[in-house]
């Protein structure tokens, strides 16, 4: 026997169907049926069935007739409720998908009711608030991103749900849209569509070098898209945004799952079991267990495959290693990565230049243009770059520092796209626990280089404190005192206002360094997760003379 569903499609009849709608009906009650019950009402529904095909509205009316029949009029009474609140479902399901005739819906939206049963994700409502978006003059893309922000605007705190079910909508339009391009470019399954993206330049070459076809058809399996039912609509736009490969003028070539399976096969193809390594690697990715950062998220499986995340370098005082510091800021940059950039060194200002007293600009002038090629090294339009800027706590240009994000005071002395960052010496926390009226001597690193040959951001601990004593006695030396107790106001205003200065304290790190023969700790990352010895740059050049001994 066959049966007709409401859609018009035929299935084969499945007598246990009827026996669990039965079941449902006597479960919400108080007493559930026993199985001789359950038997007996399901053999008197099927024995009433008669011909080749029936609708599957007749064999639930003979389901609550066999109730009725048998003196089950309450659990006959839930049946009917039950029937009547999937029909309404059914009618608002319906409707919605006859708005989009083109896009068969149908299906999305039976999978939603099913996963968000809850009343407050009634479908209902999403198709109210789509009505009022709507306007005569959408075309249907228009009216697919109305009803998109419908759901997205269903999102409140009582229902956060929304989320994921506005995420399936943009999840559906993506998958509709690549497989049209697709059939345009004749793609045809990822393991093709790897040589494709190879050859465009928007692969490596390494990925099919590595990995055979079979091997690649192999990967392609372990692709599940249930798990993009994980995502919520911003995880999913931020991703279909930065990380999922697409054309040179921007048109999407992969989906989320694909974006896993690459990268996974990115670090997985230098292992001995390749393929059980790259469905490890999968599975945590796409179940979100794991989730790497940016630089691997964007460039594995590409040509540029830099995966780091984080660098530091120490800023010299000089104008040709000024530049080159921010140089390879911007080449970091370009590939994802964030940077520590220490500005110890770099003399105050007021501080001379070539003998020129009061000639050098201090360090905000340097950081602003940090902060302009973190704004405009943006990863290819991905997103703008992140540099965390280091100073000491006794540097002489520390307080306007403090104030580089905060929304008041002169704004040519602002860069409020970078994140300060100060290196305290234990002498400053132990002067704010005990000393708050004292004064905090400020001084320029270059300062006390030509006066004493010594660089004080060289030393740390007990050595720091004896040189830095030293320093505040030596009258050549000039000093900014300011309380500690003013030091502490500016920073504790700063870090309300903006969240920074981070905090690097730099005679404990260096005192726990096991290499700290090799040179000194200057400062973190802009996670301030990373400790490593750090020298600055040394530039060396080269003097040409002609024979007339001119030099070139």
């Amino acid at each position: 026997m066959k049966i007709i569903k409401r859609d018009g499609k035929e299935e084969q009849f499945a007598p246990q169907k009827i026996r669990n709608a039965i079941a449902k009906a006597f479960a919400e009650g108080d007493s559930p049926a026993s199985e001789a019950v359950l038997d007996a009402l399901a053999d008197s529904v099927i024995s009433k069935l008669t011909g080749a095909v029936t609708a599957v509205e007749t064999v639930q009316d003979l389901a609550e007739k066999a109730m009725m029949e048998a003196g089950y009029f309450e659990e006959a009474k839930r049946f009917i409720l039950y029937r009547d609140a999937r029909a309404k479902k059914r009618a608002v399901r319906n409707e919605l998908a006859a708005l989009f005739p083109d896009r068969q819906l149908g299906e999305l939206f039976k999978g939603m009711q099913a996963d968000f049963p809850e009343e407050e994700y009634d479908l209902g409502k999403l198709l109210h608030k789509y009505r009022s978006f709507l306007s005569e003059a959408m075309d249907d893309a228009a009216r697919y991103g109305a009803l998109v922000r419908a759901a997205v605007e269903l999102t409140t705190q009582e229902a956060p749900k929304w989320e994921f079910l506005s995420a399936r909508l943009v999840m559906h339009d993506m998958y509709a849209r690549l497989a049209q391009e697709e059939a345009k470019r004749k793609i045809s399954g990822f393991a093709q569509k790897i040589d494709y993206l190879a050859a465009r330049g928007l692969y490596g070459a390494y990925i099919p070098e590595h990995y055979t076809g079979e091997e690649r058809a192999a990967c392609a399996a372990f692709i599940d898209r249930e798990r993009n039912k994980l995502f919520t609509y911003s995880s999913l736009q931020l991703v279909l945004k930065r990380y999922v490969v697409h054309d040179y003028d921007g048109t999407l070539l992969e989906t989320p799952q694909e974006m896993f399976l690459g990268i996974a096969m990115h670090l997985a193809m230098q292992e001995k079991d390749k393929l059980l390594w790259v469905k490890k690697f999968y599975d945590m990715l796409s179940r979100l267990e794991v989730t790497m950062a940016t630089p691997t998220l964007s460039n594995a499986r590409k040509p540029y495959h830099q995966l780091s995340s984080c660098f530091i370098d120490t800023v010299p005082d000089s104008l040709d290693g000024i530049y080159r510091s921010i140089d390879n800021f911007a080449k970091v940059s370009k590939f994802g990565g964030g940077m520590g950039l220490y500005f110890g060194k770099v003399r105050a200002t007021g501080a001379p230049i070539r003998g020129f007293q009061g000639a050098a600009g201090g360090v905000i002038r340097w950081i602003k243009l940090v902060n302009d090629t973190a704004v405009a090294v943006d990863q290819l339009g991905m997103r703008q770059g992140a540099v965390a800027v280091y100073l000491d706590a006794w540097h002489r240009d520390l307080p306007e520092f403090l104030q580089l994000r905060t929304n008041n005071g002169d704004d040519r002395m602002k860069a409020h796209d970078v994140f300060p960052a100060v290196c305290y010496p234990d002498l400053f926390w132990k002067m704010a626990r005990d000393n708050m009226d004292g004064t905090w001597y400020m001084m320029c690193p270059h300062e006390i280089y030509t006066v004493k040959g010594y660089r004080l951001e060289d030393a740390y601990g007990d050595d720091w404190e004896n040189k830095y004593f030293d320093c505040v006695a030596d009258d050549r030396i000039a000093k900014r005192e300011i309380p500690v107790k003013e030091v502490v106001r500016l920073i504790l205003k700063s870090a309300v206002e903006t969240g920074t200065p981070f905090c690097f304290n730099r005679d404990h790190v260096n005192r726990m360094n096991p290499n700290a023969h090799a040179g000194m700790i200057y400062c973190s990352n802009l996670c301030t997760e990373i400790a490593q010895n750090m020298a600055e740059i040394r530039l060396v050049s080269r003097t040409v003379k002609t024979e007339d001994g001119d030099e070139v």
